[in-house]
């Protein structure tokens, strides 16, 4: 790792900015987590779902045996429990309810039918096996096209058609649209794949009699937004639920929505008081959780002779499969998505329109990078089509397009306002690491193998942290606003930090801490934080968008500098100072060459009060603090990645020889837990770029229901990736972070197919639809060499 830009700053060794490594992890290594799959207690029913075989279909009958009635529950069976509905105040948005088991029609294959209970999981699953069901097919759709075209059996009868929402946009489109000299088509697809987290869905729940409280153990990312969502739906005063997230074996933004399963199980534990547990197994997930990335884009540049972009014409259609998810609606990938697709890129004219479409699959959620992934993909394969039409480097035109540094802050052409940066230094700077000068030499030597060299790059921006005004402007039902941490000093010196945040994988029992010990100066191993537990923590909407580090973390900043003038009053009466003379320093009050450790204070505060100062402030050594950013339109990482890769046109293997990447996430609390969200993201990315995809037949029937036919990168498929940091301030938030955890996720497609559309030049193809499998590599090349004479006679490059 080489870091520009961080050793101007002085570091100390446990504070802002230190590598340290994540307190986390010892327990993991050693298999000391504490996840629900670990939990048991005394009466503990298993319990398993029925799902649906078809994709579209009607219940005309449901068949459950005498014997076991009293352990299979149908919607019939749930009358207090309210269906999932999810609102929306964009004005073109249709509400779909999504029941706890299907009412009478099913949508997608693997909706959940019935449910039964037993001692065992396995026995659980017989009792599934024993219930029959009748069905009536009706018309599955599974593409856009058909859902569009549909004039009757609509996926929800109440709709005027399949169109969850449309979105659109146009600013100064007409004006500057006119005056190209260049007009440059392009069209890219994204196929539908699943986030796979190592740790599938898992809830259980159980009803506590001395609380009076009904006990959810979910394995979310957004406990108190569960808690907030199961009292609607369960029809419950939400002091009655307590919702606790243990240890979580990832999320990506699939479990930061309320599952219908997470609402099946707590309607259990409220209505037999006894303890009740789910865990998707990897089958359901592939089956049931095939829900994000699936878009479509139709796009056309105008640009000057040189390529630069003057206005851009947009329809992205997006997937959406069969349901709107609470709480984050249809409205969030579409909203994302038209709003995002300018990138990093300074032009002035635009007009988009985004449809999110009914299908039946399952419904879409929200995957790391949320919509950006797609984005980045579109506009930069439109930049390498700009460039091969004009005649230019790829990254020679993104050069000319890019916001420039003396522009910052920059509102763009869709109102995002870039915070600060140097995108064309980041690019520069990529190109520098990846050394293109010797790759274009390599190429034209040719290699020993037979393989084609080629060079991508990407660059793209991540914002982070939304605030109120960005989440209202999408019409979700739940609105973020503050979030509030609370910082209590222990008798003995110690520090508890309480956020209603939650850590997936984060690292953010070591970088809250880092960020306590930067203001308080108490040893790292000293801070401990308490998070995921909603009767323990201050209300937080949760772990998403990247904005955790951003905001909670922010609350625990400000909470600790407010506690610094209390300890100084302390501190001073106990050295006998006057207070303008003291300073804390290293977890002491210091005046001259006298000092009292926060250990002294707080021993004197809690249990030696005679020690203090008539005037001292009554709240103590505990504070609650709310906290969010001076601008809430979020804070923009932005990054620039490159690749080498190496292609065998006679296998349609690609092999990853060398990725950099250069990122600026503002101050870096951690430069460790930064890389390896990237790194992270990045293998993410790769899966999206040339592994991961759930296909579908005519009758909506997914054929990737095992590992066997879906493909994941592994160890082998992931390179060594070599980093540089730039630190651009946040100037709206604390200590100037700003978020990253998705920003990995988001380049890699447009990296890699960049590379490899580069490797192949020569045979004419440009590959626009993911994932680059080689399959569809070598039928591309076996078409191209069958319509060689077509190209010589002057006919375009074939698109694939």
């Amino acid at each position: 790792m080489n870091s520009s830009d961080h050793s101007l700053r002085a570091v100390k060794p446990q504070g802002i900015g230190a590598r340290v490594p994540r307190k986390e992890d010892a327990r993991h290594l050693h298999g000391k987590g504490n996840f629900i799959g670990n939990m048991t207690m005394p009466g503990l029913r298993e319990v398993a779902f029925l799902r649906s075989p078809l994709a579209h279909a009607r219940i005309t009958d449901v068949r459950i045996p005498d014997e076991i009635k009293g352990s299979v529950f149908l919607r019939s069976s749930m009358p207090d429990a309210l269906d999932i509905v999810a609102p929306s105040t964009l004005p073109s948005y249709q509400t779909s309810g999504i029941p706890p088991l299907a009412d009478n029609k099913v949508r997608y294959v693997g909706e959940m039918v019935a449910m039964a209970i037993a001692d065992s999981r396995a026995e659980a699953e017989d009792l599934v096996e024993m219930i029959e069901v009748d069905y009536d097919d009706l018309p599955v759709y599974v593409d856009t096209d058909s859902a569009l075209a549909a004039k009757s059996d609509l996926i929800h009868e109440n709709w005027k058609d399949n169109v969850f929402v449309t979105l659109k946009t146009e600013t100064n489109f007409e004006e500057l649209s006119s005056k190209a000299d260049v007009v440059v088509h392009k069209s890219v697809d994204l196929s539908r794949q699943c986030m796979l987290p190592m740790e599938g869905m898992a809830v259980l729940a159980y009803w506590d009699h001395q609380a009076d409280q009904l006990i959810v153990y979910a394995g979310t990312q957004v406990p108190h937004m569960i808690r907030t969502g199961l009292a609607e739906f369960l029809q419950m005063d939400m002091e009655q639920i307590r919702v606790i997230s243990p240890d979580v074996g990832g999320g990506f933004g699939y479990k930061c929505i309320l599952q219908r399963e997470e609402l099946c199980v707590a309607w259990l534990a409220k209505t037999f008081k006894q303890p009740f547990r789910y865990m998707e197994d990897r089958r359901e997930h592939l089956i049931a959780g095939a829900n994000t990335r699936e878009h479509h884009y139709d796009m056309t540049a105008y640009t000057d002779k040189q390529g630069k972009l003057l206005a851009l014409d947009a329809k992205i259609t997006i997937n959406g499969g069969a349901y709107s998810v609470w709480p984050f609606t249809a409205g969030l990938e579409t909203g994302q998505a038209v709003g995002n697709l300018p990138g990093p890129y300074a032009f002035r004219g635009y007009r988009c329109v985004t449809q999110c479409v009914a299908t039946n699959k399952p419904g879409f959620l929200p995957y790391r990078g949320v919509a950006r992934t797609g984005v980045c993909f579109a506009i930069e394969m439109l930049m390498d089509e700009i460039a091969r039409t004009v005649g230019r480097e790829g990254w020679e035109v993104r050069l000319d397009n890019l916001v420039q540094p003396e522009q910052m802050p920059y509102v763009n052409v869709a109102n995002k306002h870039l915070d600060g940066g140097d995108y064309p230094r980041s690019l520069r700077r990529a190109l520098e690491m990846i050394d293109a000068p010797a790759i274009r030499e390599r190429q034209k030597k040719g290699e020993l193998d037979g393989r084609l060299i080629g060079l991508g790059v990407g660059c793209y921006t991540e914002q982070s942290a939304h605030g109120t005004s960005v989440f209202a402007s999408w019409g979700t039902p739940v609105i973020p606003g503050y979030d509030q941490a609370t910082v209590r000093i222990t008798p003995d010196g110690g520090l508890e930090l309480r956020a209603g945040i939650h850590s997936h994988g984060q690292g953010m029992e070591t970088t809250f801490a880092q960020i306590a010990h930067e203001v308080l100066g108490v040893d790292l191993a000293r801070i401990k934080l308490v998070h995921g537990d909603t009767g323990r923590t201050p209300y937080s909407t949760g772990t998403y968008a990247s904005r955790s580090l951003v905001m909670s973390g922010g609350a625990v900043s400000s909470a600790c500098k407010q506690l610094v003038p209390r300890l100084l009053k302390i501190g001073a009466h106990m050295l006998q100072a006057d207070e303008s003379s003291v300073r804390l320093e290293d977890g002491k009050v210091v005046a001259g060459d006298k000092s009292v450790s926060i250990d002294e204070i707080a021993n004197a505060w809690y249990l030696r009060p005679q020690l203090l100062p008539a005037d001292a402030d009554p709240a103590g050594l505990e504070i609650s603090v709310g906290y969010k950013p001076k601008v809430d339109t979020g804070s923009f990482t932005y990054a620039s990645q490159a690749a080498v890769v190496a292609v065998d046109p006679q296998t349609g293997a690609v092999e990853i020889l060398d990725y950099v990447v250069v990122e600026d996430c503002g101050v870096m609390v951690n430069p460790l837990v930064v890389e390896g969200q990237c790194i992270g993201g990045i293998a993410q990315g790769i899966g999206t770029a040339l592994y991961e995809e759930t296909p579908y037949d005519d009758h909506g029937q997914p054929l990737a229901s095992t590992l066997a036919d879906y493909v994941m990168p592994g160890a082998t498929e992931v390179p060594n990736i070599r980093f540089d940091h730039f630190e651009t301030p946040s100037p709206h938030t604390e200590f100037g972070a700003k978020g990253t955890g998705e920003g990995g996720a988001i380049a890699p497609p447009a990296v890699l197919f960049s590379a490899v559309n580069d490797a192949l030049r020569d045979f004419g193809v440009v590959f626009s639809h993911t994932p680059l499998s080689p399959h569809r590599l070598l039928e591309a090349l076996e078409e191209a060499r069958m319509a060689q004479p077509q190209r010589a006679t002057g006919t375009t490059g074939m698109q694939a």
